[in-house]
C-alpha cells in the first residue's frame, strides 16, 4: 500500500496477523440489538493514535505485547467487540459471540479480534495529517465491515451494562409526529442523488482551530441574553458556508444535522450502558435564508432544533418509533439525501474524544482523531478537543470537495490544516 506524506511517498508493509482472544474462557452470548442500535446502518469506524519514540527502554516487540495483553483483558468485559453480527429469525441483526474454548460453529469467524502488526517506511513528522484520505485510510485505518457505534469511550475501570431493558418501548407507546420527520424506513427512503460531477465528491480533511478564534465565534454567534454554546456556534458558520457552496446552483434548502446523545437524558443507569444512545435532529433551512442573515441568527435555528431532542421523553419516544416499524430498518433521514435534496451534513462533538488517556505504558498519544467515511450521500464533521490540551480542537471533515474548498478560501483564518508542527507546539 502506497501513500503520499505531504511529498513523500510512503509504503505499509504488513509483517504479522493474527486473531487475540479474551484471556479467560467465555460461555457463548447472544446480544441483541436494542431499538436504538437498529437505527444505525454498518458503518466503517476508525479511530487512530500517533505516538512518539517512548523515553522508557522498551522495544517494538513490548509495546506489542502490551497491547495484546491489553486487548485479552478487555474482551473479557467487553465480549461483543469479537462477535459477529448475524440475522436472526425476523431478518435483524444480533452479536453472536463464540465460546473461546468450546465447539465453535462452521464459520469459525470473531473466536477474538485482528490484530495486525505493520510497518511503514516513513517518520511520523513527514506524515499528512491534513489528508487522511492519502495517508490515514486503508494504511493506518483498516477498512471493516459491520462496525457497532459505541458513543462512550472504553474504560478498563467500568464494567460494561449490556441490559437491553434499559431501552425497552413502552406499552402503550407515544410517539411525537416530529419523529417522522427525523426517521425513516428504509423502504420509503429517496434515491440518492446524481452527482453532477466525478469531480464532486467527498473528501477528508483535517484541521485546528484555536481556542481564541473559537471563542471569537461564540460571541459572534451570541446575541443579548442567549449565549450559545461553542458547538452551537461553531456548528452555525459551517451552515452558513456550506450552503454558500451551493448559492449558484439548483438547491434551495440545506439541510445540518446534530448528534445527541441520550445517556445523561435517560438517567444514571445508562452511564456504563454498552451500544447507541444517540439521536440525530436536523434543521432544514432555505440557502438564501442561512446566507443573509447574520450568524447569530443561524445559531438560534440550531439551538431551536437540538432543544427539542435534548430530552428524556425525545429518546422514549423514539424507541417506541422504532417499536413500531420493526421489523423494517429504519434510519435517520439525514444519512441519506435524495435527489431533490440540497447539501446535507452531520456534526458530532467528540470532545469527550480521551486522548491524553490512551496511554498503554509509553506514554500518551501525540495525536489521536477519527477517520469516519461513514458512508452516507450527507457529509460529516467531529471537532474534538486537541492533544495540547489548551483549548483549541481538532476538526476532522468529511465534506463535498466543493465545500471543502469554499471553507478554506473563505475561512483558513479558522480552519487550519492540521500540521505536526502544530503539535509539536
Amino acid at each position: 500500500m502506497g501513500s503520499e506524506g505531504g511529498e513523500r511517498t510512503f509504503t505499509v508493509s504488513v509483517a504479522k496477523k493474527e486473531v487475540v482472544a479474551a484471556v479467560l474462557p467465555l460461555q457463548e452470548h447472544w446480544l441483541p440489538l436494542s431499538n436504538l442500535d437498529l437505527l444505525l446502518p454498518p458503518v466503517d469506524v476508525g479511530v487512530f493514535f500517533c505516538y512518539r519514540n517512548p523515553l522508557i527502554s522498551m522495544n517494538f516487540g513490548s509495546m506489542v505485547g502490551s497491547l495484546k495483553k491489553a486487548l485479552a483483558q478487555v474482551l473479557v468485559s467487553y465480549y461483543a467487540f469479537a462477535g459477529e453480527v448475524v440475522a436472526n429469525s425476523a431478518g435483524e441483526p444480533e452479536i453472536l459471540h463464540y465460546k473461546k474454548n468450546g465447539i465453535l460453529r462452521p464459520t469459525n469467524r470473531n473466536r477474538g479480534v485482528d490484530f495486525y502488526e505493520a510497518f511503514a517506511d516513513i517518520e511520523l513528522q513527514h506524515l499528512n495529517l491534513y489528508n487522511p484520505d492519502q495517508s490515514i485510510e486503508a494504511k493506518l485505518v483498516p477498512k471493516k465491515e459491520d462496525e457497532m457505534a459505541q458513543s462512550k469511550a472504553i474504560s478498563d475501570s467500568v464494567v460494561p451494562s449490556f441490559r437491553r431493558s434499559l431501552l425497552n418501548p413502552r406499552r402503550p407507546a407515544c410517539i411525537h409526529p416530529s419523529l417522522d420527520d427525523m426517521y425513516v424506513p428504509i423502504s420509503k427512503l429517496q434515491p440518492p442523488k446524481d452527482s453532477d460531477s466525478d469531480d464532486d465528491h467527498l473528501i477528508s480533511r483535517i484541521y485546528y482551530v484555536k481556542a481564541d478564534s473559537l471563542n471569537k465565534l461564540q460571541s459572534l454567534a451570541s446575541s443579548i441574553g442567549c449565549q450559545r454554546t461553542k458547538l452551537e456556534s461553531f456548528s452555525a458558520l459551517l451552515w452558513q458556508l456550506v450552503a454558500k457552496s451551493a448559492q449558484n446552483g439548483m438547491a434551495k434548502v440545506s439541510k445540518m444535522g446534530i448528534v445527541v446523545d441520550g445517556r445523561t437524558r435517560l438517567g444514571d443507569t445508562m452511564d456504563s450502558y454498552f451500544g447507541n444512545v444517540l439521536s440525530i435532529p436536523y434543521g432544514k433551512k432555505k440557502i438564501d435564508e442561512l446566507i443573509a442573515n447574520p450568524l447569530s441568527w443561524v445559531a438560534n435555528e440550531v439551538h431551536d432544533f437540538l432543544e427539542s431532542a435534548a430530552t428524556k421523553e425525545h429518546f422514549l419516544g423514539l424507541i417506541d418509533w422504532v417499536e413500531a416499524h420493526r421489523p423494517e430498518p429504519a434510519l435517520a433521514k439525514i444519512y441519506g439525501s435524495g435527489s431533490d435534496d440540497g447539501p446535507a451534513f452531520v456534526v458530532s462533538s467528540g470532545q469527550r474524544f480521551p486522548v491524553s488517556k490512551v496511554d498503554f505504558g509509553w506514554g500518551a498519544p501525540f495525536f489521536g482523531s477519527y477517520h469516519f467515511p461513514w458512508g452516507g450521500n450527507a457529509g460529516y464533521v467531529m471537532p474534538m478537543p486537541s492533544p495540547l490540551c489548551n483549548g483549541d480542537w481538532i476538526v476532522y471533515m468529511h465534506l463535498l470537495k466543493t465545500q471543502i474548498h469554499l471553507i478554506e478560501a473563505e475561512s483558513s483564518n479558522l480552519f487550519q490544516p492540521l500540521t505536526c508542527v502544530y503539535l509539536k507546539n
